[in-house]
């Protein structure tokens, strides 16, 4: 799929449909007479197919996100509950939304829905935005023919799972933005401001204590290799950004050193299990079955070292063996968590109890992050005035050393 999803490009087509109306859009393929092909399944019969540019596809309104997705979901259910039409209900929330991409993707979806397909395959044309987890409970809920009650659920889940990883974010973010102003401070001090009291010491014919010495090396290498020291951390962040992208192999190392790592590690641990009990319960309660939902459940996780437990758990449960006892062996999930899923299966109410150990976890990891922000916030102010006190320091200690002189 990711492999197929690299070779596809966006066109804009134009054409009639079945009834001769003049019709337009916005689909993903590989090449124009695929495209064609594709419509013409779909009862359009192509007039013109254009390939977009990348420029004019990157300009064209911003990239979608998740929480688009989740608000979407939410817009859906409560249209299909008020009674309208599922082709109506994307018409309107389609040509309602402010993002021009978002705009393209559900009326296109629409246009999928008219030519006679599903709503899970027409989603599915979409792997970026709608993963194979909402693709899945789409499908159970309209083969079970509860598909206003699925989008309850979907929304719901969405939202949850924004707000966890909104809260996550936010307790990062901060720590992260402080750090690079201080560092941003620290390299203007250096370059412009400690060269202008160089100067002033080079009259006083002393020698200069050893503290302001270093920064006045410090002050000279920056001036002299600024350009690589900024360099060099930005090659290093793309580097990092381009090995999470691509290498599932670094992914692997990453997760498990954050899963050792003091304090960030138990919000990674907490957070996985959170959205695990989540997700299953949500596919559970669909009427997936267990097997089937364990692939959407991994990839769910957002950590790798999560993601090949489960895979491993998927296989044990395939050949019968109940769920606790596989979660129990693969050493990751707390007594809690394995005992409440022993309890949900042995009472026929396993959905319910993961939704309840999903929302222990989504409370522990609120309150872990709460602490973490209060925890941070006295370093953080420690760290800038050890930074921006020290160079003050180093730039009056010779003054000082000639009062006491004189």
């Amino acid at each position: 799929m990711a492999e197929k999803a690299i070779k596809e490009s966006a066109f804009t087509w134009e054409g009639l449909d079945r009834r001769g109306a003049k019709v337009k859009g916005e689909v993903r393929g590989t090449t124009p007479a695929m495209v064609k092909a594709e419509l013409r399944r779909q009862g359009i019969n192509p007039r013109k197919v254009r390939k977009k540019s990348a420029l004019f596809s990157a300009s064209k309104g911003k990239k979608i996100t998740s929480a688009d997705i989740a608000v979407f979901s939410r817009q859906l259910a409560t249209m299909m509950s008020a009674g309208v039409p599922l082709v109506q209900s994307f018409d309107i929330v389609g040509r309602g939304h402010e993002n021009p991409r978002m705009q393209n993707m559900l009326l296109s979806i629409k246009n999928d829905i008219e030519a006679g397909n599903t709503l899970a395959d027409s989603l599915a044309k979409h792997p970026y935005h709608f993963d194979d987890l909402f693709c899945n409970l789409v499908r159970a809920g309209e083969h079970a023919g509860i598909l206003e009650s699925l989008l309850h659920k979907i929304a719901a889940y969405k939202e949850r799972t924004e707000a966890l990883k909104a809260k996550i974010k936010k307790a990062l973010t901060y720590p992260t933005a402080v750090i690079v102003i201080a560092f941003v401070v620290t390299a203007v001090l250096l370059i412009y401001v400690v060269p202008q009291f160089e100067s002033l010491f080079s009259g006083f014919g002393a020698a200069l204590p050893a503290f302001t010495q270093m920064v006045v090396g410090m002050s000279r290498f920056m001036q002299d290799w600024w350009w690589a020291v900024f360099g060099g951390i930005g090659l290093t962040v793309y580097g990092l950004v381009q090995a999470k992208k691509r290498s599932r192999k670094f992914n692997r190392r990453l997760d498990r050193v954050l899963l050792k790592t003091p304090i960030i590690g138990e919000i990674v641990n907490k957070a996985a299990i959170a959205r695990y009990a989540r997700t299953l319960s949500t596919m559970f309660a669909a009427g997936v079955p267990l097997v089937e939902a364990m692939d959407s459940v991994a990839g769910a996780t957002g950590n790798a070292v999560y993601e090949e437990a489960i895979y491993r758990i998927r296989d044990d449960v395939s050949t019968g063996r109940q769920l606790n006892a596989c979660m129990r062996d693969v050493g990751l999930f707390p007594p809690m968590v394995v005992q409440m899923t022993a309890i949900g299966e042995e009472a026929g109410s396993l959905d319910e109890m993961l939704s309840k150990v999903a929302d222990f976890f989504e409370e522990e990891v609120n309150n872990a992050v709460d602490n973490l922000s209060s925890l941070l916030e006295p370093m953080i102010m420690a760290i800038l005035g050890i930074l921006v006190g020290g160079l003050v320091v180093a730039m009056y200690l010779p003054i000082f050393k000639m009062g006491t002189v004189i």
